[in-house]
């Protein structure tokens, strides 16, 4: 069953910039779906628009099987937005924020009591219990902030860049809570980041995003496959040593479209063996200090700069 089914939205603003500009995309139920895109794609109208903040110019959007527009108090209830910027109070308490929730959906108290043990459980937040909100970790307040979201057991809940900034031990913090929601709790959860391991290693959809258009949309796999191809890295020992020999490797694949990404170069292949014997050869023979060498599958990052590339067949 479709949490979500969008066809064909558009929202353009009263000063003329078409943000959406006929999206089309589907999340099913119980899923983790990962919204794809530099900035400027459109996500954060969708986003906006999804949680019924913005209504659309024109398309349909369904939420439950109900309109997003006519049926906007219903959906309301059933939906969690956890925004970038973290919404907890810090003058009250890790229970008084939560209870103070509860209290904003209408939650019986006994019902909020029971609610806020299991999220404190779940959330791993019980060390915290004694100290106050204004002196826990951003990671911390963060994984607060998405309990409290919690709280009115959205069927729901969409995460705008939940873990930017975060180090990477709190991030995999974050990754496991939200795994634990969607098989815990059962929620959808509706993910925008701009990691793409992060999307890789959580998604069960990704959807990548472009000009207001979904660019595409399938599981990690699917998206993998797009590319149909292989690509030889070729790595050196740090970005500056990279640069001095872009020239130089620019020469063994002339015809491809060669991409630095820090201090190694990915590049599309035609016959496997063949490009890795023909740049091995010529490194070797030019001295080129290279420290590895290897065919590599496409990863998530390849496939987004390809469909999010400004250059028309950019790998």
């Amino acid at each position: 069953m479709a949490a979500i089914i969008v066809e064909d939205l558009v929202k353009q603003f009263q000063n003329g910039v078409r943000a959406l500009n006929g999206l089309s995309l589907t999340v099913r139920t119980g899923e983790i779906f990962s919204l794809l895109g530099q900035n400027g794609a459109g996500k954060s109208t969708l986003i906006n628009t999804l949680t019924t903040y913005l209504r659309p110019t024109s398309g349909n959007v369904k939420m439950f099987g109900m309109d997003i527009c006519r049926e906007a108090a219903a959906i309301r209830p059933q939906i969690a937005c956890v925004s970038q910027k973290i919404s907890i109070d810090t003058y009250l308490s890790l229970i008084e924020n939560m209870m103070f929730q509860s209290r904003i959906y209408k939650i019986p108290k006994e019902e909020a009591k029971k609610r806020l043990e299991i999220l404190i459980g779940c959330f791993g937040l019980e060390q915290y219990l004694k100290y106050p909100v204004a002196s826990y970790s951003g990671g911390v307040k963060r994984r607060l902030d998405i309990a409290l979201n919690m709280m009115s057991n959205p069927k729901i809940l969409f995460l705008d860049e939940p873990t930017v900034g975060m180090d990477i031990q709190s991030r995999r913090a974050m990754w496991n809570m939200m795994e634990k929601i969607r098989g815990d709790f059962g929620t959808t959860i509706f993910l925008t980041t701009h990691y793409l391991e992060e999307a890789d290693r959580l998604s069960d959809t990704i959807c990548i995003m472009k000009d207001g258009k979904a660019a595409i949309q399938g599981t990690p796999n699917a998206l993998r496959k797009y590319l149909r191809q292989d690509l030889l890295k070729i790595c050196f020992s740090d970005k500056e040593s990279a640069r001095q020999n872009q020239r130089q490797i620019g020469e063994i694949f002339a015809d491809r479209n060669m991409e630095l990404r820090g201090e190694h170069f990915m590049i599309p292949v035609v016959n496997g063996q063949e490009d890795l014997s023909r740049a091995g050869n010529f490194l070797l023979s030019r001295q080129i200090p290279f420290t590895g060498l290897e065919l590599i599958q496409p990863e998530i990052e390849d496939v987004f700069l390809r469909l999010t590339s400004d250059r028309e067949g950019c790998a």
